[in-house]
């Protein structure tokens, strides 16, 4: 009788299998443990680089925008009002008081408000003895008869505080002096152009006024006023961030006031509402 083997793998052969099929099981974990740790890495680096990106995005336009996003002039800060100081648009005076005037080119007590306190203010600015921060806002829109005077005026404010800043509290004055009465359409833009040129502003500049490219920061300005002032009206003065409540139709009073504050706070706060 012949002998027949066994088809059943022995014992050694088992083992010997099992070993094999381990080590394809570890080195198939390796391979996937590499690929995860690989993928983990590139999903890291690609969210850090988006992050950097919107980061950078962020504050590249933090450094050339003003009020809520707005592209806002030179000069402006972050509560919305244009800084002048002894050296000009843009230069706060080291160790003088700081004065806020929240004024509407339509406003006619604001207008009161200039042709008694601005040739003061200009003084005290220029001798060094105050910061005039000017905040052009826009009340009073209806009371233009459609012709948004208030905002149409501030941008010009705004261009002239950009663009030929020299010449920005000369004009601010003379848009005062020739205000307009309430209820009326308000000077046209070619008259405003014409006030912009009588004290010095640069033809090509001032036929710029009407590109609109300030209105935003102006309408965003006004909002921000709104949420500052502890009344949102006009002409409303801070002296270091403090309504002044005194009789600013008595010059010498409003003065005493500015020169009796002191320094301005550093770093300057926007004005909190009392």
């Amino acid at each position: 009788m012949s002998s027949t083997s066994d088809p059943r793998p022995t014992k050694a052969e088992r083992r010997d299998a099992a070993r094999q099929q381990a080590r394809a099981l570890r080195e198939a974990q390796v391979k996937r443990e590499k690929r995860n740790k690989m993928i983990l890495i590139v999903s890291i680096i690609v969210v850090v680089t988006i992050i950097g990106v919107s980061v950078a995005f962020i504050l590249g336009q933090a450094g050339r925008s003003g009020v809520a996003g707005a592209d806002a002039p030179a000069g402006a800060d972050a509560s919305g009002g244009i800084v002048v100081g002894a050296g000009g648009v843009g230069e706060p005076t080291p160790g003088a008081p700081e004065v806020r005037v929240y004024s509407d080119f339509m406003c006619p007590f604001c207008g009161l408000f200039e042709t008694t306190n601005g040739a003061m203010l200009e003084e005290l600015r220029l001798a060094g003895e105050a910061t005039v921060v000017y905040h052009p806002v826009a009340f009073l829109d209806r009371f233009s008869n459609g012709t948004k005077y208030s905002t149409r005026s501030a941008q010009a404010a705004a261009v002239v505080a950009d663009s030929a800043p020299e010449h920005f509290t000369e004009f601010w004055l003379a848009l005062f002096a020739n205000q307009p009465a309430e209820d009326t359409p308000g000077l046209s833009d070619d008259e405003i152009s014409a006030l912009a040129v009588g004290v010095g502003v640069p033809q090509e500049v001032a036929d710029t006024f009407v590109d609109g490219r300030f209105d935003g920061w102006v309408e965003s300005a006004t909002n921000q006023a709104t949420e500052d002032l502890p009344r949102p009206a006009t002409p409303t003065i801070l002296i270091n961030g403090t309504l002044f409540g005194g009789d600013w139709q008595k010059t010498e009073t409003l003065r005493q006031a500015i020169l009796d504050a002191g320094p301005a706070p550093v770093p300057t706060a926007t004005p909190a509402a009392e």
